[in-house]
C-alpha cells in the first residue's frame, strides 16, 4: 500500500509537471492556440499570444471568433455524412485585431472525437502571416529593381557587340572570339532575366512543392563546373549526401554561382576556392564556399548580405552589392539559412544549411555519381 501511495504521488507531481511545461509554453509562444466546443459553437480556451498579437482575451474575443469558427457547422456536417477530409483543416483568410486593421493568418484546425466518434471540440492554432507576406513583397519589388537595373546595361553591351560583329571582319581570330565570348555571357543573362528573375519567377520560389529529384552531389558539380572556366582551382568535395532533394534547381544553382563567383572576384588568380556538400550536424545538409583570401574585416560580417552592401575590400571590384543579397533571398525561400564567417586559418567561408528531412527523397543512400538526374526539373 505504501509503495502503491508513492508511485501515486510520483505520478502526481510528474503530471504536476508536464502541465507547468505545457503552459510555459503555450504562454510564451508567438502562435495563438485556441479551443471550441463543437454544440455550443463558442470558443473556450485562448492562449495568451491572442492577446498579444490580436488584444483580446477569452471574454472579449467575439469578433475573433467569428473568423476561427467561420463555417464550422456546416464542416461538421459534412463530416458526419462521411467526408473525413472535413477533421484537419489549414486554411490562409484574415482575422480583425481588436483596433478593427485586418492581419493576414493561417488557421490550422483539427475536430476532437468523443467516445462514440462525433466531433466533440475542435482545437486549432492562428498563425501571424504578416511578415510572410511583407517577405513576399520585398522580393517582388527586388526582382523588379534587378531586372530592371541589370536589363538596361545589358542591352546596351548586347547593342554594341552585335554592331563590333558586324563591321569586325577584318579582326583577327582571337579578337571576334572574345566577342561571341561576351555575345554569349550578355546572351545568358538576358535570359536569366526573362526566365528566372522575373518577379512571378521569384514569387513562385518556394511556394510551388518541388519533387524529391534533384541530387545535390551534381547540383554541387554543376556549379563548380561553371566556376572553373574562371578559376581553375575551385574543387569539390562531397561527403554523404542524400541521393536526392527537394528545392528550385536553378535558383540553387543561382545562389552557388553567387557565392562562387564573389570567391573568385575577391581573390588572386592562384588561390584555391573548395565547394562542400555534407550532411549538418543539426539535420538538413550543408553546402560549403571556402576560398583562402584575406577574409572580410570581422566589423562588416553581419552585413554582407545586406541589400546594396559593398565592404571596404570591394572599392576596385565592379558589382551593385545585390549578389549575396539574392543568394540570402533564394535561401529564405526554402526555408533555409546563409552565414559567412572567417576561418581561423585565412579565408572566408559562405555556409548554406537546408532542411532536408532524414526521410526526404527517393533514397538516403549516398549520392552516385552516374546518375543522371536532371538539374534543369522544376
Amino acid at each position: 500500500m505504501t509503495q502503491t501511495i508513492a508511485e501515486l504521488q510520483a505520478a502526481l507531481k510528474q503530471s504536476q509537471a508536464n502541465e507547468a511545461r505545457y503552459r510555459l509554453l503555450l504562454d510564451h509562444s508567438s502562435e495563438i492556440s485556441w479551443m471550441a466546443d463543437c454544440a455550443s459553437l463558442q470558443l473556450t480556451w485562448l492562449s495568451p499570444a491572442a492577446e498579444r498579437q490580436f488584444g483580446y482575451t477569452l471574454e472579449t474575443a467575439q469578433a475573433l471568433a467569428a473568423g476561427l469558427l467561420k463555417d464550422l457547422q456546416a464542416r461538421l456536417s459534412r463530416y458526419a455524412e462521411g467526408d473525413l477530409s472535413r477533421r484537419r483543416l489549414l486554411r490562409e483568410t484574415e482575422l480583425a485585431h481588436s483596433d478593427g486593421h485586418a492581419v493576414p493568418v493561417e488557421i490550422e484546425s483539427t475536430l476532437i472525437l468523443d467516445e462514440h466518434g462525433t466531433p466533440s471540440t475542435v482545437v486549432g492554432v492562428v498563425r501571424d502571416l504578416t511578415a510572410r507576406r511583407e517577405l513576399a513583397v520585398q522580393q517582388k519589388k527586388f526582382a523588379s529593381m534587378l531586372s530592371h537595373e541589370f536589363r538596361t546595361p545589358l542591352s546596351t553591351i548586347d547593342g554594341a557587340v552585335q554592331r563590333l560583329e558586324m563591321t569586325g571582319s577584318h579582326h583577327d581570330e582571337g579578337t571576334r572570339k572574345r566577342y561571341r565570348k561576351i555575345q554569349t555571357a550578355v546572351d545568358r543573362m538576358l535570359a536569366m532575366l526573362d526566365e528566372y528573375l522575373s518577379p512571378e519567377r521569384m514569387a513562385s520560389i518556394g511556394r510551388e512543392r518541388q519533387p524529391n529529384e534533384i541530387n545535390p552531389s551534381m547540383l554541387l558539380q554543376s556549379a563548380a563546373e561553371q566556376a572553373q572556366r574562371r578559376r581553375k582551382t575551385v574543387t569539390v568535395q562531397t561527403q554523404e549526401l542524400p541521393q536526392w532533394m527537394r528545392c528550385d534547381p536553378s535558383g540553387m544553382r543561382l545562389c552557388l554561382e553567387i557565392l562562387l563567383d564573389n570567391a573568385i572576384k575577391y581573390t588572386s588568380d592562384n588561390i584555391p576556392i573548395e565547394l562542400v556538400g555534407r550532411i549538418a550536424t543539426e539535420g538538413g545538409v550543408e553546402f560549403l564556399v571556402r576560398d583562402h583570401g584575406a577574409g572580410i574585416p570581422e566589423a562588416e560580417l553581419p552585413h554582407v548580405f545586406d541589400k546594396a552592401y559593398r565592404g571596404s575590400n570591394a572599392a576596385s571590384v565592379a558589382g551593385s552589392g545585390l549578389g549575396l543579397y539574392m543568394a540570402r533571398s533564394i535561401v529564405d525561400v526554402h526555408g533555409g539559412t546563409v552565414t559567412a564567417r572567417n576561418v581561423s586559418e585565412s579565408g572566408t567561408e559562405f555556409r548554406i544549411w537546408l532542411p532536408v528531412a532524414a526521410n526526404a527523397g527517393k533514397s538516403l543512400a549516398p549520392a552516385d555519381a552516374s546518375s543522371d538526374n536532371s538539374l534543369d526539373a522544376s
